[in-house]
């Protein structure tokens, strides 16, 4: 017997968000498959506001600095990185998450994550660079 895994593809993704199956589950689609999240520490929250204050008055209205929001990636990934740096559209995301083109820069602080974000995040983050 063959036992295979149901891949997730980004729109049933969003079906199942919008249908509510998610509501109380951290999690994120990293390769068609459903990942759980940690529960965020107190020093994780702490880089993240840090971080984001600062980036936000470094790049002024040039970029959004987003908090631990989806961005769409190819491969059906929708990871929430801790920050994304992306760029300042017209509808400012709310028909989408930014695509890799909308996107400048991603930060990940990894308090519990750290295989993760080395083994899985940083392979789907380098597809943007190519």
């Amino acid at each position: 017997m063959t036992i295979s895994t149901l891949k997730w593809t980004i729109d049933h993704y969003h079906q199942a968000i919008e249908a509510g199956v998610f509501d109380d589950v951290r999690i994120e689609l990293l390769n068609g498959e459903l990942v759980e999240m940690p529960i965020e520490g107190v020093p994780h929250a702490g880089w993240c506001s840090s971080g984001g204050d600062y980036l936000r008055r470094q790049l002024r209205d040039r970029a959004i600095v987003r908090d631990g929001h989806p961005v769409t990636l190819p491969g059906n990934s929708e990871p929430e990185p801790d920050l994304a740096i992306v760029e300042r559209l017209d509808d400012s995301y709310i028909k989408h998450h930014p695509y890799p083109e909308d996107i400048f820069g991603l930060i990940e602080y990894s308090e519990f994550s750290l295989e993760k974000d080395l083994k899985l995040k940083t392979r789907i983050y380098a597809e943007l660079i190519r």
